[in-house]
């Protein structure tokens, strides 16, 4: 067979119980993969971040059920997946089982493969892609690349309710382009306690000691929340919960202004906090959106993924033809997140708050929460990470 490529993309967009071993495992691999990616974004110098590590890893994972020997162990250990495909298949099946919109949330994941027209597939590829990971399959013509690009950009603004726009580019397309595997993720929600747009005003956030900006500021008074002050960090983690099932926005505050780079040198423990107590707190939160656009090939080279890219030397004959056939060129992503005093938009057991009913008289005051200093936030949902990433400059 000529050797071809395989191209992966991302999309996504943000807005702002014990569970079965293999579940935990890929919940706990998540937070790595996470972390580990974040660390490699940190590198680009951008003062926000954004990403989605569970989008990458359901596509990545995708490709990995193709792969095999050493392509696969470094697909497979770079992500953090498990230790067999079976566990992984099994926590992936799990997962999209669970990832769906909530009465009173939206939440949306959906992947693609698209098949040059001429290219047999393998069987078992198609049945777990089908199966597990829930992927449609359409031929496509990818010679005709403004088509072609045309088609696929379509389906990812569709999926992520226009958020996302012109994730392929016609340029990575052309008779070389075997398949192409993509991932939408979506989600919107709203704050179980909504800021009030008549209090949000104009505020101090200072990007550094020195660098100081005016941004517009959203505030809470003596309202719930998840709260925990971690010692050894040096931050105050608040978890904002939005109306529905097991969906929150977690924001990561240094105690120091400037204390964002010692967090970000142990970002390990950053994703993995304990479970939040909950406290009455005074919020402050600037209102922020982020776009960005991560290529996740040199991430994955610096994580140890190589095989995966080499033409000729990567074994994706799980997915079609034999060894070295098939070789990965490009992994992309673009994410959005919006976080206003409404909650949250991005395209990345019924849960009640304690009621307070009548407190009556505060025995202690309630805790401040001011991000008005550079931070680090996450979504989850079920304690699957959606989306990642800091505000230095709302």
């Amino acid at each position: 067979m000529k050797l071809a490529t395989v191209v992966l993309f991302c999309a996504l967009v943000v807005c702002v119980s014990s569970v079965p071993t293999s579940d935990q495992q890929f919940a706990d691999g998540n937070k790595l993969f996470t972390a580990a990616v974040y660390k490699e974004l940190l590198k680009t110098g951008d003062e926000n971040i954004l990403v989605s590590p569970l989008s990458a890893q359901i596509v990545l994972a995708l490709t990995q059920s193709g792969a095999k020997d050493e392509t696969a162990a470094q697909i497979r250990n770079g992500l953090s997946l498990l230790n067999s495909d079976q566990e992984t298949r099994a926590a992936i099946d799990n997962l999209l089982t669970t990832l769906k919109s909530d009465r009173e949330y939206t939440l949306h994941t959906a992947n693609k493969v698209y098949v040059k027209r001429d290219l047999p597939l393998k069987d078992e590829f198609k049945e777990v892609a089908s199966r597990v990971y829930r992927a449609d399959l359409e031929n496509i013509d990818f010679s005709k690349k403004k088509e072609a690009a045309a088609t696929i950009n379509k389906w990812v603004e569709e999926q992520t309710e226009n958020k996302i726009h012109n994730l392929v580019s016609p340029d990575v397309l052309g008779p070389s382009a075997a398949l192409l595997l993509v991932n939408a993720l979506y989600f919107q929600g709203s704050w179980t306690n909504t800021f009030k747009d008549r209090h949000t005003n104009q505020s101090d956030f200072y990007k550094t000691l020195t660098d100081v900006i005016r941004v517009d500021t959203m505030h809470s008074k003596g309202e719930l929340y998840g709260y925990y002050e971690d010692p050894k960090l040096q931050v105050k983690y608040l978890e904002m919960h939005f109306n529905g099932k097991g969906a929150s926005m977690v924001i990561v505050l240094p105690n120091e202004k400037d204390g964002l780079a010692a967090l970000e040198s142990q970002l390990d423990q950053v994703f993995s906090p304990p479970k939040f107590p909950y406290d009455i707190v005074d919020v402050a939160l600037p209102k922020f959106k982020i776009e960005s656009k991560t290529d996740f090939k040199k991430i994955l080279q610096n994580l140890g993924v190589h095989k995966a890219f080499e033409l000729g030397e990567a074994d994706l004959s799980g997915i079609a033809g034999e060894k070295g056939d098939l070789a990965v060129s490009q992994v992309i992503q673009k994410a959005f997140i919006g976080v206003d005093e409404e909650g949250v938009e991005a395209a990345a057991a019924t849960f009640v708050l304690p009621v307070l009913g009548s407190v009556g008289p505060q025995v202690k005051p309630p805790k401040k929460f001011v991000a008005d200093h550079p931070f680090i936030f996450f979504i989850k949902v079920n304690d699957a990470i959606l989306f990642a990433g800091r505000v230095v400059a709302p």
